[in-house]
């Protein structure tokens, strides 16, 4: 079993359940000089500050060096640093790591590192471009040795999610009719995040027989600059708690290294995998726009 996984499987659920299920928002890649429909990059930038500032959250913000290595991206991204939220490492050019060799994606990482490093909520976390971890065993575990040897720890997910294609769908229908209603894109979205919200909440319980302080992959994307207020109300209504990310960073479960190959996805994912005794619920990629598409097919989306 991965490093710690038998220690966490031994703790009590009264030790570390909380009064209510808990989740914090972690967002992807940082395109915050993208051009989109509805709203331009300040304003895309600024609603999704504002929905995090009016629910009194702090996010950590996964930044990949080449989306904002720009006066006007570094000039978007002190504003997070500056409301307090947490700025950690996607590597700088956002490459699939399986498919790149290890001295290229290892100094990729560094790239990154001088980019963010200066701000002053940057923090050594590191999560993988597409939650790939490595293909064989050897690349796994020098990327692991690397990140370790260099301060960092791992900024797991545990709740994956495909808000980047329904976003990629919501941005083609905005250019083809920039007045084309959206709430069928809201209503798709929140009922997407809630339903892999509720499968991987199942993991976590069933592989660690206990809640966890889950972390919530989202994009900073115009999706999010429209609907995340929506998505947050939908947590409070369904009883979760919204919590700060460095509070669910705090989790046990993110000092897990899962022996599985190929090496990635979800923590929960992972760790379900690694215990062999759930194969037949987990998909493989766990997450794609491929399950999406027949039902936003069906509703015209």
């Amino acid at each position: 079993m991965g490093m710690m996984m038998g220690a966490l499987l031994g703790c009590r659920s009264s030790e570390l359940a909380p009064a209510k299920p808990e989740i914090a928002i972690t967002i992807d890649d940082f395109d915050v000089n993208v051009e989109t429909p509805r709203l331009d990059p300040d304003a895309r930038n600024a609603a999704i500050l504002a929905t995090l500032q009016a629910a009194g959250i702090r996010a950590a913000a996964f930044v990949a060096g080449k989306r904002v290595d720009t006066p006007d991206g570094k000039r978007r991204l002190a504003l997070w640093s500056e409301a307090g939220h947490m700025l950690a490492n996607h590597s700088y050019s956002h490459w699939n790591y399986p498919r790149v060799d290890f001295e290229a994606f290892s100094a990729d990482v560094l790239r990154a590192e001088a980019v963010i490093a200066s701000y002053p909520t940057f923090r050594k976390l590191f999560r993988f471009p597409y939650l790939k971890e490595g293909a064989t065993a050897e690349q796994r575990d020098r990327m692991r040795a690397f990140l370790k040897a260099h301060g960092y720890r791992m900024g797991y997910v545990t709740v994956d999610a495909s808000d980047w294609a329904i976003n990629a769908r919501l941005h083609k229908r905005l250019e083809e009719n920039p007045q084309a209603p959206l709430d069928g894109y809201r209503d798709f979205y929140i009922e997407h995040i809630w339903e892999r919200t509720q499968f991987y909440d199942s993991l976590a319980r069933r592989v660690l027989n206990r809640p966890v302080r889950h972390t919530l992959l989202i994009h900073h994307n115009l999706l999010n600059a429209l609907f995340l207020a929506d998505l947050l109300q939908m947590y409070a209504r369904r009883g979760w708690r919204l919590i700060d990310a460095a509070t669910a960073f705090e989790d046990p479960i993110f000092v897990n290294e899962p022996d599985i190959l190929p090496a990635g996805e979800s923590i929960l994912w992972a760790m379900a995998k690694e215990s062999g005794k759930l194969d037949a619920a987990l998909r493989y990629p766990a997450e794609d726009e491929a399950y999406e598409r027949k039902r936003m097919d069906e509703l015209g989306l």
